[in-house]
């Protein structure tokens, strides 16, 4: 039985707000690749294939624990498992600004992946999602990915302006101003941990871990598993994954081939996390009232096309035309981040396993996560230069498509069911 029954509009939203909040807070820090990938490089000594190998790493820790992160939090309370993941992430945030060597960097990410996959993911995405009415799944998810983003977005345009600052008027060296931003980061987790403990503590929403059944876990799994419906959903989110992955790498495309500096960079890579609170946000109220699949498959076709027109530019074209199509790209794949989770409404999960649910889905969506970053810095070694890039974004256009067909494929599924 879903628990928001005895909280009234205003005390669902103020909810949602703290857990749109830890999750604002948590990922920045560990994603820092996208505003800073070529600083990163410099600063901890390694090469592109070796920061691939660590997001290579967390996302084998993803992958593996998103299954018990599902089960984890069918059983245990979000405030706690957010509050101490929070903490988690900080401390490790802590020995990460310290500079430490790639075999120290490599178990920094495998805890960041603990922190982040096995006791946050699924704790927040279920508690946003019994936050909601069945009609109103795409509006929450939306203003969670829109409200994160926006969270996201503030911090990085003063973290931005802070690594700036310190190297134009302070004179600072890039590896000391990316310091300053490492610590902005960790300060915000470390305040937040008990915050959040505290805020979603008493909440009908911390009591949805306690209330599963004594069932036996494969008899789940084969409930969950045998519905065609859960394979669609995670692969649209696959697919709309990946394409956000692409986002990841537009900071070392433009600074390598595009002759942009690190400020300018940042820059537009800032403003593209402005499109997030727009998109997202746009996406789960319009797939509401429109249909979430339909939609969804429009936003799949629209960002794989939009990504194929970024490998066709010349590398002349001028920083408003990069600014143009990061900004569209980055509208577009927020909008699909926004949406692409309500479609897990139309396979109808019981709230008792809805978390293990997620797990499984996060598990097939997310494995991106563990090839994307070898295949990105395999390429990008092998082909120097803008080819190396333009290889990895087409295949990730094709897979877009393919996502877009998916979706639709899932929108026909739920609309025959219905009749």
């Amino acid at each position: 039985m879903n628990n928001n029954a005895e909280l009234n509009t205003l005390q669902r939203y103020l909810r949602l707000a703290v857990i749109i909040i830890a999750a604002g807070a948590i990922y920045p820090l560990i994603y820092l690749r996208q505003n800073f990938e070529i600083t990163i490089l410099e600063t901890y000594g390694i090469d592109a294939f070796q920061l691939g190998q660590c997001y290579s790493l967390l996302g084998v820790i993803f992958v593996a624990t998103y299954i018990p992160s599902g089960w984890l939090a069918d059983r245990v309370k979000p405030s706690i498992l957010m509050a101490f993941s929070l903490a988690l992430a900080g401390l490790l945030g802590v020995w990460f600004a310290s500079v430490p060597d790639f075999s120290a960097l490599r178990w920094i990410f495998v805890g960041w992946g603990i922190a982040t996959g096995l006791t946050f993911w699924v704790a927040h995405l279920k508690a946003t999602m019994l936050l909601a009415r069945r009609e109103e799944q795409g509006r929450f998810l939306g203003t969670l990915d829109a409200g994160r983003g926006l969270y996201e977005a503030i911090l990085a345009t003063i973290v931005v302006g802070v690594f700036a600052y310190a190297i134009n008027s302070l004179g600072e060296s890039n590896a000391t101003a990316l310091n300053r931003v490492i610590w902005i980061y960790v300060t915000c987790m470390l305040v937040l941990s008990p915050i959040v403990f505290f805020m979603l503590k008493e909440s009908s929403t911390a009591k949805i871990g306690s209330q599963t059944a004594d069932i036996n876990l494969w008899v789940d799994l084969r409930t969950i598993l045998s519905k065609p419906e859960v394979w669609l959903c995670g692969f649209c989110i696959l697919t709309g994954y990946q394409l956000f992955w692409a986002t990841y790498s537009f900071s070392a495309y433009m600074e390598t081939n595009y002759g942009l500096t690190a400020v300018a960079v940042g820059t537009i890579t800032v403003a593209k996390l402005w499109m997030r609170p727009i998109g997202a946000a746009a996406a789960g109220f319009v797939g509401d009232f429109l249909g979430r699949e339909r939609v969804l498959g429009w936003l799949l076709l629209t960002a794989a096309i939009a990504l194929g027109g970024m490998v066709m530019m010349p590398t002349t074209a001028g920083t408003t035309a990069l600014l143009g199509i990061v900004l569209l790209i980055g509208f577009l794949t927020y909008a699909v981040r926004g949406i692409f989770w309500a479609t897990l409404d139309s396979c109808n999960i019981d709230n008792r396993i809805k978390g293990l649910a997620i797990g499984i889905v996060s598990f097939i969506g997310y494995s991106p996560d563990i090839y994307l970053p070898l295949i990105n810095g395999a390429l990008v070694t092998r082909y120097p230069g803008k080819l190396g890039y333009d290889i990895y974004f087409t295949g990730i256009v094709v897979f877009g498509v393919l996502g877009a067909i998916a979706a639709w494929k899932l929108q026909r599924m739920v609309a025959a069911k219905q009749h």
